[in-house]
């Protein structure tokens, strides 16, 4: 089974993930301090402003009061980069041995033991209090926005107002845009702080609004619900709720590796030839969160090395190139020592290991193709 996945958040679990896997734009600046990309800044369209205009008389019908829909507005506009990129993320295909070295890689992995140290306390009180195992919900932050550092930095109000407008998935986003207003008419927060990914996903583990609505808490007891700031502490409690009310079982594990401590459970194995996994009602709970046998895998594989545990003992088959990881990684290193840059060393071939491998192909004379092989790899010796 290959992974298949569309983006709505900003995290692995939208797949805008490391440098060599060329990650989408959709990441923009997240928290980063630099400007958004130009295609994710208003643009005058006149049609855009005449849906907006006949919008409001219908949000107005649905309670949104004038007030809001005046701050809310106030400064939106047409993003063209939302369009492009949500008819552009048709199909990311990734096997799970990919999907894997980017979940719980040695950064993500690092990051994550220091991310649930600085919020043991919290994390374990969260646990306590929804019966979510506190590495699971720290490992999801992990994927979602990478512990905090890339929740997002479009106005989701534009954001989500360009989407319905366009109409490709009109209905959906209509509806996510109404519940954005909703939320800054609660006061949880100002439209002017309402921020995420270029398709609304918001905050440390990129809830979209109407999720938002139905599972976010005020666990600082602030009297906002703030996914946003940067204590992640309302966060990674809406995620708690959201499991413990999708089906999480208190003191049951997700599941794990066969043959490796994992749990009774059903046998599923994702990619053919690699590893088997046993998993439980938990695993199942997760994929409630994101709809994704690898997504879950990810979650649970990342959420046992942030607790302490090895990496998986079995092994995955050589690509459809006839590489292992092992070969991958070294072909990465030696175009990179040679001064073609692949942008990392995680074994995993995305566009910015192509791109280098089309230059050095080139600079040889060869046939550009951009496609990794056993020959490119002896070439490299």
């Amino acid at each position: 089974m290959r992974l298949s996945r569309r983006n709505f958040g900003l995290g692995l679990g939208a797949l805008t993930l490391a440098a060599c896997v060329g990650a989408p734009v959709v990441r923009s600046s997240a928290n980063l301090g630099g400007p958004l990309p130009a295609d994710l800044l208003p643009t005058p369209n006149a049609s855009y402003d005449a849906w907006v205009a006949n919008f409001r008389g219908c949000a107005a019908g649905q309670g949104i009061s004038q007030a809001t829909l005046a701050s809310a507005f106030r400064g939106t506009g047409y993003l063209p980069g939302c369009v492009k990129r949500d008819r552009n993320q048709t199909e990311f295909s990734r096997s799970l041995e990919d999907y894997l070295a980017l979940a719980a890689s040695d950064e993500r992995i690092s990051k994550g033991r220091a991310a649930f140290a600085r919020h043991r306390s919290t994390l374990q009180t969260l646990e306590g209090r929804y019966g979510v195992d506190a590495e699971i919900i720290c490992a999801i932050w992990g994927l979602e926005s990478f512990f905090g550092e890339r929740r997002g930095d479009v106005p989701v109000i534009s954001a989500t107002s360009t989407l319905a407008f366009d109409g490709r998935r009109g209905a959906f986003f209509e509806k996510q845009l109404i519940a954005a207003l909703k939320i800054v008419q609660n006061g949880d927060i100002p439209a002017s702080r309402m921020t995420g990914s270029w398709a609304g996903a918001m905050g440390h583990t990129q809830f979209i609004p109407t999720s938002y609505q139905a599972f976010a808490v005020d666990f600082t007891g602030d009297g906002r619900r703030d996914i946003w700031s940067e204590d992640p502490t309302d966060a990674l409690a809406s995620t708690a709720a959201y499991l413990q009310r999708n089906g999480w079982s208190r003191g049951t594990k997700w599941g794990g590796e066969v043959g490796n401590g994992a749990p009774e459970g059903s046998i599923i194995q994702p990619q053919a030839g690699g590893p088997r996994f046993a998993v439980t009602r938990n695993f199942r709970a997760i994929k409630r969160y994101n709809n994704s046998d690898a997504y879950a895998i990810g979650v649970g594989h990342l959420a046992d090395r942030i607790g302490g545990a090895g990496p998986l003992r079995g092994s995955f088959p050589p690509d459809a190139n006839g590489l292992t990881k092992d070969d991958r990684v070294a072909l990465q290193q030696r175009l990179t020592a040679r001064g073609f840059d692949t942008g990392g060393t995680d074994g995993v071939i995305g566009p910015n290991s192509e791109k280098a491998i089309s230059a050095y192909q080139g600079s040889k004379g060869l046939s550009v193709t951009g496609k990794p092989s056993p020959e490119l790899l002896r070439q490299l010796l």
